[in-house]
């Protein structure tokens, strides 16, 4: 391995996370839940233009403070995760509405060095962050290709390959890349609003289902597969997967009284981990439909929309996972398949307490 290859490290792509951790804009806890978020944007298999929404959400959700411009800039020009063993060339955003905040339009990113050209892209990337390029109608693929760096893959923000330019010959290696959805504008209309009862916000996502049933005809198409539970609400296929959510107890080794989000299919959840926060559950449910369930466009719509809808309620609890998975046409779902009590157990000093009774030691 030549030397050049070892200077790219994990660390190196993480270093706009702490930056988004300690914003101090938003609600409590907003810029870490962001900064979590985001580790998944720099990964590998992440879609390319996955960063760039995020750093959009950041101006948007955390404000347009200078601590909140710089983590934003530093997710854009963050170099990815890259694994010079499955590939040699990365992926780069090829859709020109992205990012759209207009701070951080005209900023290239950071390449891997083992990435042939990568010198010219890493010097771009350092001046443009300082004094942003014309980015009128271009994407950073096309900035990055009118500046002397070609050595990439094109991805549009569905995960598709371009149809021409950015190296559009290597694209089929790429369509396999995972996109992570996040689509910051739902997360943000939803993210101050009352809660949203669920049945509600399933009818809004087959309406826009409707809107997006030719995208669902693409190449992201799933084809149907008869062993799986389908969604209730037309239009909407997982694919390989079912995008449900439990609520259960002693999970991941914990203590039976302490009760966790975890995803339920075994192909969907394989790699995560039980959390206590909801959001970091939903939102690996909507990377997983790209990385592995090969799910239409129309499911991964719905998958965003139900995400924003369960960050608005900010519930942790039986009635979460209820509202994701009637979302997603997934009513009815056991959320403790595992057995065990379907909520935590009220303790009799609380009870007691409701009721206006002391205990005394």
């Amino acid at each position: 391995m030549s030397s050049s290859l070892t200077k790219s490290s994990f660390g190196q792509e993480q270093i706009p996370i702490a930056a988004i951790a300690a914003v101090k804009g938003g609600s409590p806890g907003q810029a870490a839940t962001i900064a979590g978020a985001a580790i998944s944007d720099l990964l590998g298999a992440a879609n390319a233009c996955a960063k760039l929404s995020r750093a959009d959400q950041i101006i948007t959700e955390l404000g347009t403070g200078a601590d909140s411009i710089a983590a934003a800039i530093g997710m854009v020009t963050a170099e990815k995760n890259f694994n010079n063993f499955v590939t040699d060339i990365p992926t780069i955003c090829d859709d020109p509405t992205l990012p759209a905040s207009k701070q951080l339009r005209g900023i290239t990113p950071l390449i891997d060095p083992g990435v042939g050209g990568s010198d010219i892209a890493n010097a771009l990337s350092a001046s443009s962050a300082k004094a942003p390029l014309d980015a009128t109608g271009k994407s950073i693929a096309d900035l990055l290709t009118a500046n002397g760096f070609t050595n990439f893959t094109g991805q549009a923000a569905d995960g598709a390959a371009p149809a021409a330019g950015g190296n559009a010959g290597n694209a089929a290696s790429s369509v396999v890349s995972s996109a992570v959805a996040a689509s910051s504008s739902a997360v943000v209309a939803d993210c101050g609003a009352a809660p949203v009862a669920a049945t509600s916000t399933a009818a809004a996502i087959s309406s826009a289902v409707a809107v997006s049933s030719a995208a669902a005809a693409t190449s992201t198409s799933a084809p149907a597969t008869s062993n799986v539970q389908k969604s209730t609400i037309a239009g909407l296929d997982f694919g390989l997967c079912v995008p449900t959510i439990k609520f259960e107890g002693g999970l991941g080794g914990r203590p039976a009284t302490e009760f966790t989000f975890q995803l339920i299919d075994p192909l969907a959840g394989k790699g995560q981990e039980e959390a206590l926060n909801p959001n970091i559950i939903t939102n690996r449910v909507c990377d997983q439909l790209t990385n592995v369930c090969e799910a239409n466009a129309a499911a991964k719509t719905a998958c965003t929309a139900a995400k924003a809808q369960i960050l608005a309620l900010g519930t942790r609890d039986k009635s979460t996972a209820d509202a994701w998975n009637t979302a997603l046409g997934f009513a009815g779902t056991v959320t403790n398949p595992d057995g065990g009590p379907a909520s935590p157990a009220v303790s009799a000093s609380a009870v007691a307490g409701r009721r206006g009774v002391r205990f005394e030691a």
